[in-house]
């Protein structure tokens, strides 16, 4: 470690016009060692929720064997290099997404039930009610350090933003997987240029953001000046480091400027929204990932949520070779050519999800990396597509919770026990220091660095 005179707090930003950029964690934070030996502070403890929808195939997802040295199916053999870093859980119900005497409505009620644990009310007006999110009870602790309390981010919504969405329930379910409170569903943001600006930029307004845009082109640019006193005050190790996080904000902003220009006349009226997406759902998704990435990295926020596909998704995969509707197919009728395009959309799902742990341990952050000090979940509200199940659901925790979280196998939970799927977020929270008695339909939280059984059991 170099110890030198500067001595900077953790929250130090870069100032220019219009812009202020955070820093990552760097040594020059951490107060000169007084014993031998201590080179890093304190780790900061992260937790992040990916939501996929339209349930998915599960002989081609859940491992035959129950503990340690389980086989890989194929929708997630791309996981294989984070093997050591994962914990696949299944056999967990989601029950308050059940009909419950209301009508059908199975895929706003799964979405809106996967990090509440509460039963949506059955409504097509502004009157939606679920319950507050795990992301958002993260956040009241978590967030009390960063510049923004959570993120809550996607790449795609329904159109039609209000109304009658799915058998007379609202949209607002499907657009959201995060609730500030029973009554507040939180916007998902789905522009990489505004996720970029919420991070980066000090804008106001759309207006604001577009001026600054056109007169200062980038971020990095408005702060040369100070970046470079500061990097003349810092020792190797922290040029190097800050060298590797500004290439990373570069890259991400040059991708985000390459796709507005393929907008035509972006600048010919200013939308609510600057239009700023990339052509392929893969370079969306990619791009969102990124930026989550350098949220974590700067500290900016502590908590993430990501609705990677929304319910009831029309999306097309013909870079799959699959030409239909991805929820049309999910409802397969057990047709063996209509679960094998599924079973494609799921391990394209996982694949993206791989690129975003790579970037994650491939981040240095204090004495590992972030992908050491981050509990991530990747699920979501449905099993079995065709019948609309709420039970045996999708579920695989990464990350090293900073030390605290013990991983490599796979937890199986019969699924006629209705184990809910709340137990795992009342485990997940207590691994990032958030304990919670009770969250929605729990009944105790769950432990998953205990292996189920001393040898592996067949499923």
């Amino acid at each position: 470690m170099f110890v030198s005179k500067l001595s900077l707090p953790r929250r130090t930003f870069l100032r220019g016009a219009g812009a202020a950029l955070a820093l990552p964690l760097l040594d020059a934070m951490v107060p000169a060692f007084t014993a031998v030996g201590r080179s890093a502070a304190a780790p900061v403890r992260r937790l992040g929720f990916v939501y996929t929808p339209n349930g998915y195939i599960k002989e081609q997802w859940t491992p035959d064997l129950v503990g340690a040295g389980f086989e890989l199916k194929s929708s997630l053999e791309t996981l294989e290099p984070f093997r050591d870093q994962m914990v696949i859980v299944s056999g967990l119900a989601n029950l308050e997404a059940e009909p419950m005497g209301s009508p059908p409505g199975p895929h706003s009620r799964g979405s809106a039930a996967w990090m509440t644990g509460t039963h949506a009310k059955f409504t097509e007006g502004a009157d939606v009610r679920a319950g507050t999110s795990a992301d958002q009870i993260a956040a009241q602790v978590l967030g009390q350090a960063t510049v923004l309390p959570s993120l809550e981010l996607a790449t795609e919504q329904n159109e039609q933003m209000v109304g009658n969405c799915e058998a007379g329930y609202s949209c607002l379910y499907q657009n959201t997987i995060s609730w500030r409170d029973a009554t507040t569903p939180l916007p998902m943001e789905i522009h990489p240029r505004v996720v970029f600006q919420r991070m980066f930029g000090d804008g106001a307004s759309p207006e604001e953001n577009r001026r600054h845009l056109q007169t200062s082109g980038s971020i990095l640019d408005s702060v040369r000046e100070r970046l470079g006193q500061l990097e003349r005050a810092l020792g190797a190790g922290d040029r190097h480091r800050l060298g590797q996080y500004f290439d990373s904000v570069r890259e991400v902003e040059s991708r985000i400027q390459r796709a507005e220009a393929h907008t035509a006349d972006p600048l010919l009226e200013l939308p609510p929204r600057p239009a700023d997406i990339p052509q392929t759902f893969e370079e969306h998704a990619r791009l969102m990932f990124d930026l989550q990435v350098l949220a974590y990295q700067a500290d900016i926020t502590r908590v993430i949520a990501f609705q990677l596909c929304r319910e009831l998704s029309p999306r097309t995969y013909p870079n799959l070779g699959v030409s239909g509707q991805h929820h049309a197919l999910s409802h397969h009728g057990n047709n063996p050519e209509n679960i094998a395009q599924v079973a494609k959309i799921d391990a394209y799902h996982v694949e993206l999800l791989a690129y975003y742990l790579d970037k994650l341990r491939g981040t240095p952050d204090g004495d590992g990396n972030l992908l050491d000090n981050l509990v991530l979940l990747y699920g979501g509200g449905l099993g079995n597509p065709n019948p609309h199940y709420v039970v045996d659901l999708p579920n695989i925790v990464f990350g090293g919770g900073a030390g605290r979280l013990k991983s490599g196998h796979h937890i199986a939970f019969p699924v006629n026990d209705n184990v809910p799927q709340m137990n795992l977020l009342l485990g997940l929270l207590a691994k990032v220091d958030v304990p919670l008695e009770m969250h929605g339909d729990s009944t105790g939280p769950l432990d998953l660095d205990t292996p189920v059984e001393t040898a592996p059991t067949v499923v």
